[in-house]
């Protein structure tokens, strides 16, 4: 049991994605996708028809299922774990609920420093052991040289949804609370930072080979605000993972960030299409892998489009060791699903490397 263990971890160490997380060279370039399990595939969609999403969240065997049927079915690199980026803050005390068909409502907003004292810190993620244990089950399951991804929601993202209390176009509370008191913003961010350690580390414990951090809103601050009151806090959990676990560091709309989201760490920094890939590389350093970055809705061109900008985005990479393939978000319910497989077969056939 102990030489298959060692074997199995051998073979994660080596697989092509973590290959690529250590900018070391690989034969091909691995790809994942975003929402790989999602409304998309009719597998997913026919386990959802008997539960709500947070219910499917907090069910560790189904959770497990759907994140190996979609590893499975895509041919992909690494399966990341089904759950989502909000989990942690019901132990916070916040009252979260998905409605039907709807985004994620919280009904207790966090809305001025009153509301900040009364935050709970998550000194023990006991509370989101469904997230471990569909960890722990995913990883039994899957191939023993396919990497788990596991993730979270970066602190300013998820103070974000905290002082709305849903998703914004905006951001007028957030930013009202951000810019008016500081020193509740700060705490309130610090906070989060530590859960995440906290959370992200316990994954990793329970089976993730790498970690995610979904910064999905930030690029709706300027440079200088993400500075003063992103920076410190999203450093502070990258640098609180466990040594030698890939960090992937993502976020959308960011290429006015690029450089500071660099500065606030990651092994990995995830790149959207709103920005050319070589471009963003150069703007980050070729010292450190890139991930991304095809736009999602060019899934629902015909393959021969598709294909020729995947491979547009490969030719940017140039060869290059250190590129995660990946879209510049997650995939769209409505994409048809031999759309996406056909791309990660097209990937994997057009940066093959000669022996």
């Amino acid at each position: 049991m102990i030489a298959d263990e060692s074997q199995s971890s051998d073979a994660l160490r080596d697989s092509v994605f973590m290959r690529a997380c250590r900018c070391e060279a690989v034969p091909y370039t691995p790809i994942w996708l975003m929402r790989q399990a999602g409304r998309y595939m009719q597998e997913y969609r026919d386990v959802r028809a008997r539960m709500s999403f947070l219910e499917l969240c907090k069910n560790p065997s189904l959770a497990a299922e759907v994140t190996v049927t979609a590893a499975e079915r895509l041919g992909v690199d690494a399966a990341i774990i089904f759950a989502d980026i909000l989990l942690i803050i019901e132990p916070m005390g916040l009252q979260l609920e998905f409605g039907q068909g709807e985004g994620p409502v919280i009904h207790n907003p966090v809305r001025s420093a009153t509301d900040v004292d009364r935050l709970r810190e998550v000194d023990d993620v006991a509370a989101l052991s469904f997230v471990f244990d569909a960890i722990r089950e995913t990883r039994r399951a899957l191939r023993r040289d396919l990497p788990l991804i596991g993730f979270a929601g970066a602190p300013f993202t998820l103070a974000s949804y905290i002082v709305e209390g849903v998703a914004s176009k905006n951001y007028v509370h957030t930013k009202t609370l951000m810019y008016n008191d500081s020193g509740a913003w700060h705490a309130m961010m610090s906070l989060i930072a530590r859960g995440l350690v906290r959370y992200l580390n316990a994954q990793i414990e329970a089976g993730a080979q790498a970690v995610q951090l979904f910064d999905s809103w930030v690029g709706a601050l300027s440079p200088d605000d993400y500075r003063q009151y992103v920076l410190p806090h999203t450093r502070e959990v990258i640098r609180g993972v466990k040594e030698g676990t890939p960090v992937i560091h993502f976020g959308t709309g960011t290429s006015s960030l690029l450089e500071l989201m660099r500065e606030a760490g990651g092994d990995v920094i995830g790149l959207d299409w709103r920005v050319r890939l070589d471009e963003g590389w150069q703007r980050v350093g070729h010292d450190v892998s890139v991930m991304g970055n095809l736009d999602p809705v060019a899934l629902f061109a015909n393959q021969d489009y598709m294909r020729a900008q995947a491979a547009l985005i490969l030719k940017q990479a140039g060869g290059r060791v250190g590129h995660v393939f990946n879209l510049g978000h997650g995939i769209l319910p409505e994409t048809p699903v031999e759309n996406v497989i056909a791309l990660v077969d097209a990937v994997h056939e057009l940066s093959q490397k000669s022996a």
